[in-house]
């Protein structure tokens, strides 16, 4: 009888310990989709500790989710704390008194190791005309509650959770479940158009923030199809029914090797395991608490005059022997080996830095150049800059220095050490034709002294980047003047002359006084730049070409700004001194008009300004199309004239355009004329040379009256024709 006992007794004992053993292959930590599951907790059989299995819903999620009965476990913690959801109740009203009421109910084992808890959770109402009530209906018995109520919106504060719009209130320890209602006084009357709703929910104190826009319709918490919004709420779990004490004794003792117990301090129900000190992992798996090796984590914890050793669970700091002895040794190396290695790696460096200024050299065109000037028979007297130089003027290339980018290079302002302001272009290097066209422009402006040509001060070659220092024009380019309102009013036509008549001298000297005649290939009205005294400058030479003294023409690959491009040249690829023409003569109608190259407000046919101008003064529409200030400001006879240059310089065929030279002079005594008229100018001489029945120009950009402006002075001018 005794035997038998015994062996009932055994058998009993080891049944209860299998229900608190895990299964060998277990892991430590298991997967349900997204969320960690660690032990006592399991989704596999024989993976949990009785009691806290939880259900991995593989068939209805995707990826799949764990349920404590009807709850989805969104994290759980070690520390005794897991996340789930739970519904909010909520009491709403329409304008016909009609409402709508759904109260929240949550419900928890009275033997599972949950219960709702009582310091991370807040119960919580929503509303202007609200009373919320949580009432415990397992565990501890109690009621509780807050009241929430406002006027009107504006009173209520965002953010602010007192009572006005907003309430909260605690709930007791150990309580496994509750029911949420939530009602109104006053139905709500006089709030709907601004609180129809009244919401009531327990959550998680940390994930709430008392937003205004939540008493309106479209609220957050309000139902959606049908169904209950869900809210986070905190549970807190722990080994039910025994102390630490009690359980130490015990087959079902959860905490294991190397961790420590303590009570529930909140409700005297059960405990919880640690990690000892100077362990981590997990406390409820044998040998899940590992060593911290604190020596090598973090700074170290003794000082600097002892060595750190890492024993289990602990550590040791020990003094080191003659230590200082040690670090004097050490450090004495160590600046041996520092100033060697120093006056090695500058040694090199500079070395280094030699080599690689040579490469940049000949990288940069520096051997083209030479070669430039030698077969020209001619040298260049600008100043080649250090790399260093060019930097400290720059503010090393800082983007506020930029004052203008295209599509040759980037130009930065740069102050010199003598405080002269200076233009520093930093070309592209894309390809060999960008070195080429670099080299280009440092050969062509060096060979240039003309007042309305950019001077060329100098060039450096030391960087990877080919620079270029110009002098600085500080008046902004002649497009900026002609077509940004800013600038819209500053050029009178007496002005406009001049500085076409400079731009058209500049470019007579490039074509026949130059050593080597040039042809700019670019000309533009962004390209001619004016100083102070709005004297012009021609720049940007980037795009240039050096002829042969014994042709008249090159082929070339077209290169050119859309609006101002020789047709001539674009269909045939033959580059003359007639290109340069053409692009001036565009310029010369922008000045006229007022109108920028390509407009797309035009028809297709007359988007080209050069077409359009052409188009109307073959239909005898000049002073249409004039700038209004300019037709105040001159002479019918100066401007028709004025407008017959330019309608030859647009000729399509460039035999039929005049030279530069022959457009410098013309244009000088156009400008003489505007500035010391030869005869004074009154309503008779106006009416005579307009016709007898003209009525004069209105200031509105036409000419009013009979035809006989047309019919004589534009026939006699043949304007357009």
């Amino acid at each position: 009888m005794g035997c038998c006992w015994h062996m009932l007794l055994g058998l009993l004992l080891l049944t209860a310990a299998s229900a608190f053993d895990r299964k060998p292959g277990c892991p430590e930590t298991d997967m349900c989709g997204n969320v960690s599951i660690p032990y006592p907790f399991g989704i596999k059989e024989g993976c949990w500790r009785e009691g806290f299995d939880l259900v991995c819903n593989v068939t209805h999620y995707r990826p799949p989710k764990p349920f404590w009965g009807a709850y989805e476990i969104m994290e759980i913690t070690l520390e005794g704390q897991a996340n789930v959801t739970a519904y909010v109740a909520s009491d709403c009203y329409n304008k016909s008194g009609s409402t709508e009421s759904y109260y929240s109910h949550m419900r928890l084992s009275e033997d599972g190791p949950f219960t709702f808890s009582n310091t991370l959770n807040k119960f919580t109402a929503i509303g202007c005309d609200t009373q919320a009530y949580i009432t415990s209906s397992y565990g501890r018995n109690f009621t509780s509650g807050c009241m929430s109520f406002c006027g009107e919106k504006e009173t209520v504060i965002d953010g602010l959770c007192t009572g006005i719009g907003c309430c909260q209130t605690s709930i007791p320890q150990g309580a496994w479940g509750f029911n949420i209602e939530v009602n109104s006084s006053n139905n709500h009357i006089g709030l709907l158009d601004f609180n129809p709703c009244s919401f009531a929910f327990l959550i998680a104190a940390d994930q709430f923030k008392f937003n205004i826009n939540d008493l309106s319709n479209g609220s957050q918490y309000e139902r959606y199809l049908g169904k209950g919004k869900e809210v986070p709420l905190m549970l807190d779990w722990a080994i039910w029914n025994e102390t630490c004490k009690q359980a130490e004794n015990s087959t079902s003792y959860a905490c294991k090797g190397s961790s420590t117990c303590y009570n529930i301090s909140t409700n005297g129900l059960g405990y919880r395991c640690n990690c000892s000190k100077g362990y981590e992992g997990n406390p409820y798996l044998e040998g899940g608490c590992k060593d911290i090796d604190e020596c090598k984590r973090g700074p170290s914890p003794c000082r600097a005059t002892e060595k750190c050793e890492n024993k289990e669970g602990s550590f040791s700091c020990k003094h080191r022997i003659q230590l200082i002895v040690v670090i004097l040794g050490t450090v004495s190396s160590l600046l041996f080996v520092f100033i060697v290695g120093s006056w090695l790696y500058w040694g090199l460096k500079k070395r280094k830095l030699l080599q690689l200024k040579e490469k940049f050299f000949r990288q940069n065109g520096g051997l083209l150049l030479q070669q430039q000037i030698t077969s020209h028979g001619v040298g260049a007297t600008t100043k080649i800059f250090s790399a260093e130089e060019l930097e400290r003027a720059t503010n090393n290339y800082h983007e506020t220095r930029i004052i203008g980018q295209g599509g040759y290079g980037t130009v930065y302002k740069g102050i010199l050490p003598n405080h002269t302001i200076v233009a520093i272009k930093k070309s592209k290097i894309a390809d060999e034709t960008q070195i080429e066209q670099f080299i280009n422009e440092v050969f062509i402006l060096s060979q240039i002294i003309h007042r309305n040509v950019v001077k060329l001060l100098g060039c450096c070659l030391e960087t990877q980047v080919p620079l270029l220092v110009y002098e600085f024009i500080s008046n902004g380019t002649l497009s900026d003047h002609i077509h940004d309102e800013a600038h819209s009013s500053s050029l009178s036509l007496q002005n406009r002359l001049r500085i076409a008549s400079e731009t058209a001298e500049a470019l007579s000297y490039l074509h026949f006084a130059a050593s080597i005649p040039i042809f700019h290939r670019d000309v533009k009205s962004a390209n001619i730049l004016l100083d102070e005294n709005l004297t012009a400058k021609v720049a940007d030479f980037g795009a240039s070409r050096l002829v042969p003294l014994d042709q008249t023409q090159i082929t070339t690959l077209v290169q050119g700004t859309l609006g101002y491009l020789d047709p001539e040249y674009f269909h045939t690829g033959q580059l003359t001194e007639k290109s340069d023409v053409y692009s001036f003569g565009v310029v010369l109608v922008e000045l006229l008009t007022g109108e920028k190259p390509i407009c797309m407000n035009r028809s297709q046919e007359e988007r080209s300004l050069s077409m359009y101008f052409v188009t109307s003064l073959k239909e005898h529409r000049l002073f249409e199309v004039l700038e209004n200030r300019i037709m105040d400001e001159g002479g019918v006879d100066q401007l028709v004239a004025v407008a017959e240059l330019a309608k030859r310089c647009l000729k399509v065929k460039g035999e039929e355009r005049p030279s530069m030279k022959e457009v410098a002079m013309e244009l000088e005594g156009l400008r003489r004329v505007v500035e010391h008229p030869w005869v004074q100018t009154n309503l008779e001489e106006t009416q005579s040379l307009l016709g007898e029945s003209s009525e004069g120009y209105n200031g509105k950009g036409r000419v009013i009256g009979q035809d006989s402006l047309t019919n004589h002075t534009m026939s006699a001018l043949e304007i357009g024709r």
